[in-house]
């Protein structure tokens, strides 16, 4: 991993007050809708939880485009705590392959920073089924504005 922004990360979430406020600013939006859990939240790495039931295509199998939703929200979250406060970060590129099909129970991702810069930051997202298979790999970036 890369930094070259020059200086420590500007925010990590060691306690559960802020890991709390963080979930609670999720109300109403994709990230409820698809049942989105947050586990642990820093500049580097992100880990959150999704259930496959409600997230399904036609045939049953969770749905390619749920796998990188959930991809996508763990990478930008950690690109926007990265970004610091007063700046923000929107994804600008990601790719995903899925590996495997999965029915029931839920998936869980880690996305892990591969370069953390001043105007970009990229992460790789693995996500895995309850028996730890992996179902799909993404890489995200995001680009790194001033102000929102």
């Amino acid at each position: 991993m890369t930094d070259t922004h020059g200086a420590e990360s500007p925010t990590t979430f060691p306690d559960d007050a802020a890991l709390a406020a963080l979930r609670a600013s999720t109300a109403g939006t994709l990230i409820e809708r698809m049942g989105i859990t947050l586990v642990e939240v820093a500049p580097d790495r992100v880990t959150g939880s999704m259930p496959v039931a409600g997230n399904t295509q036609p045939a049953g199998l969770l749905h390619g485009g749920a796998s990188v939703v959930l991809a996508e929200t763990l990478g930008s979250i950690a690109a926007q705590i990265h970004a610091g406060e007063g700046r923000a970060a929107v994804g600008i590129e990601i790719n995903a392959t899925h590996h495997r099909g999965v029915r029931s129970g839920s998936v869980h991702g880690v996305a892990t920073a591969l370069h953390l810069g001043r105007t970009t930051a990229s992460y790789e997202i693995v996500v895995v089924d309850d028996e730890a298979r992996r179902v799909c790999t993404a890489r995200l970036t995001c680009m790194v504005l001033d102000g929102r």
